[in-house]
């Protein structure tokens, strides 16, 4: 099983803030780093290291898949940067600062953000089941979405689709 770094997320809510606090702690911010955190927090949702490398869908420059897996390395070990894994596939990363919990369907790897409330429902029901304090950050909570269910949660599929798939 991966494990997650247990290093605290450093609050960086931009690029320019993570770029900061790298020099702060004695570190270049060379162009491949500059590329990996500009596509992080340029994108709305966690990316993949080849994702990076191929310029994020026309966010950055295309870029190293080497350097960009160096970077993320050492970005996350500093606790600028997380990574998650949605379902089958490769991992994926986004900026620590945000402690999004997510939900990922197992089909076509759309992700949502789990609305706080909910997150805490399932944690609450969980806990008192078996005891475990779940988290949803590195794993998370993996089912179907809408448009692969069948439309079965309540939304047209069309919108419960493009609703998951831009998180």
């Amino acid at each position: 099983m991966s494990v997650p770094h247990l290093t605290p997320a450093v609050e960086a809510p931009t690029a320019a803030a993570a770029a900061r606090t790298l020099r702060g702690r004695g570190l270049r911010l060379s162009a491949a780093r500059r590329l990996v955190l500009s596509a992080l927090f340029a994108s709305g949702r966690p990316l993949s290291a080849e994702e990076i490398a191929s310029g994020a869908g026309g966010l950055v420059p295309p870029g190293d898949l080497a350097s960009v897996y160096r970077n993320l390395e050492t970005l996350e070990a500093l606790g600028v940067v997380r990574h998650m894994h949605l379902g089958h596939g490769p991992g994926r990363y986004a900026p620590a600062a945000r402690q999004d919990e997510l939900a990922a369907c197992e089909r076509c790897g759309a992700c949502a953000v789990l609305p706080a409330e909910t997150a805490g429902a399932v944690r609450a029901l969980v806990r008192a089941a078996v005891g475990f304090e779940p988290r949803f950050h590195h794993f998370p909570l993996a089912g179907l979405c809408p448009g692969c269910a069948g439309g079965r949660s309540g939304l047209s599929t069309d919108e419960g689709t493009h609703h998951a798939r831009t998180r």
